[in-house]
């Protein structure tokens, strides 16, 4: 535990969350700041920076778990689509490595956009990566 980190304040039930689903290595909780309805976070119960600092046997098992949850939040919620995602550095707010496991919905004007005008062509990109 980081006595620091909210989401090891989160574990500890030293701030309250939504529990969705806890078990011995991780606990899923809903979102307090949702892009769409049902927006959750899955997270280790062990303090991990990012995911090339997580084990893959704990992002094994969060796979795992979002994949017995979906079919529960397309019943129960109607998304019709999901979002998994994680940040590195920048775009990383908290510092706990977590999963966003965000439901989709025909309506729900989540847009994932590019910035097409400062975008390499994609050969060039292919290059530079090789």
């Amino acid at each position: 535990m980081h006595e620091d980190c909210l989401f090891c304040k989160i574990i500890n039930k030293e701030i309250p969350s939504e529990i969705i689903y806890e078990d011995e290595m991780v606990l899923v909780f809903l979102d307090i700041n949702p892009t769409t309805n049902g927006d959750t976070l899955v997270i280790p119960k062990k303090h991990y920076l990012d995911i090339f600092e997580t084990p893959s046997y704990v992002i094994n098992h969060m796979n795992k778990v979002m994949k017995t949850l979906y079919p529960k939040y397309q019943k129960k919620l109607n998304c019709i689509g999901l979002t998994i995602s994680t940040n590195k550095d920048y775009g990383q707010e908290i510092k706990h490595f977590h999963l966003h496991f965000i439901p989709r919905y025909l309506d729900d004007e989540v847009k994932h956009s590019s910035n097409k005008y400062i975008l390499k062509d994609i050969k060039e990109i292919k290059d530079i990566l090789k």
